[in-house]
């Protein structure tokens, strides 16, 4: 077998099975808070950060959808807020072979494993920047949270 064969068959094999190709990603909002500084960069204790995540998908075209990926952050010291931190970061995804009852778990858990990293990168920045330990955020498990959100409704 020569190597343009197996190279045409690499080739079809990836044409024919299910896909997510990314077309875009960029940020479609970002707002960071720093209510109370100066006051608050020398905050020696460790503050109590919570983390809020949410996905959104929605239909653009044939085969063609936007996911959004919103993230927020508040840190709190005791009852003064440290910041607030806000992101919405999206994709533009291609599907293709994908079974119809198959788009929305695609849109809602694949999807949003592909934007993560950069979204959690960008939130780490903008703490950083604004004067605070860079926010860490661990990985999301988007799986569990699509069952979890099927089994709400």
């Amino acid at each position: 077998m020569d190597s343009s064969t197996s190279n045409s068959e690499t080739s079809d094999a990836t044409v024919t099975g299910p896909g997510v190709q990314v077309n875009a990603q960029y940020i479609k909002d970002l707002s960071f808070e720093n209510p109370n500084t100066p006051g608050t960069i020398t905050v020696e204790e460790e503050p109590n950060i919570e983390v809020n995540i949410d996905v959104k998908g929605s239909k653009l075209d044939d085969a063609v959808y936007e996911v959004v990926l919103t993230l927020s952050a508040i840190g709190q010291s005791a009852d003064t807020k440290l910041f607030i931190a806000e992101l919405s970061y999206a994709g533009i995804f291609a599907l293709s072979n994908i079974k119809e009852e198959d788009v929305q778990p695609t849109l809602l858990i694949s999807c949003p494993t592909l934007l993560f990293p950069f979204a959690r990168n960008i939130i780490a920045d903008v703490t950083r920047d604004g004067g605070f330990p860079p926010l860490l955020m661990q990985p999301v498990d988007f799986h569990q949270l699509y069952v979890q959100s099927q089994q709400k409704t």
